[in-house]
């Protein structure tokens, strides 16, 4: 069984479906919750899927289910790249740098609670432009999970330019980073740790 703790529109939990794995992820806005069980209800496809609403920064989200996990997607907020909500648990909220950090910490800790020895972790997160620099988000969340003692086994380096998301887009995106002095991101990382 896999675990997403930023469950988001139910992407993990809808291919796990189609795939028939099971499968549970832990959203914070309520709406998404009711959107991806609206979804999956729809979905063709075996496996259990369950959705719950909660924070996974705390850790009674994670022991209200007395499950095992072998695998963990996180694919969290760019911090503050994307508002999600207007909660001020959403961590694309968080104040700065460091609360954001600090709370993905926490996250990481609560799925490392639930996730069995040897079994793996894949991150999936991109870097930031704020203030004029490049804020590495990929980097410095990569350095948290190795400093909580798991191997890195793999880094794929992912092209976002032919997403469906920014098709037949490119011009739009060039032009919003030249009017802003941005430096518009074609990529995001995917780093695989095992436990």
């Amino acid at each position: 069984m896999k675990i997403n703790p930023f469950a988001g529109l139910g992407t993990t939990l809808i291919e796990a479906r189609i795939l028939g794995r099971n499968s549970m992820g832990i959203e914070l806005v309520e709406d998404n919750v009711r959107k991806i069980r609206e979804i999956l209800s729809r979905t063709p496809g075996e496996g259990i899927q369950e959705v719950v609403q909660g924070d996974s920064m705390d850790p009674e989200v994670f022991r209200m289910y007395d499950r095992r996990y072998q695998l963990a997607i996180l694919h969290p907020p760019y911090w503050k790249a994307i508002r999600f909500s207007d909660d001020p648990r959403d961590m694309s909220n968080l104040p700065d740098l460091n609360s954001f950090l600090g709370g993905f910490s926490r996250v990481l800790d609560n799925t490392l609670g639930v996730l069995d020895g040897g079994r793996y972790i894949v991150l999936v997160i991109g870097d930031i432009y704020d203030d004029g620099e490049i804020i590495p988000l990929g980097f410095l969340t990569m350095d948290i999970v190795l400093k909580k003692g798991l191997k890195l086994k793999g880094i794929v380096v992912k092209n976002i330019e032919e997403n469906r998301g920014k098709r037949n887009k490119r011009s739009l995106w060039r032009y919003r980073a030249l009017k802003n002095g941005l430096y518009v991101f074609k990529h995001e990382y995917i780093f695989f740790f095992q436990k």
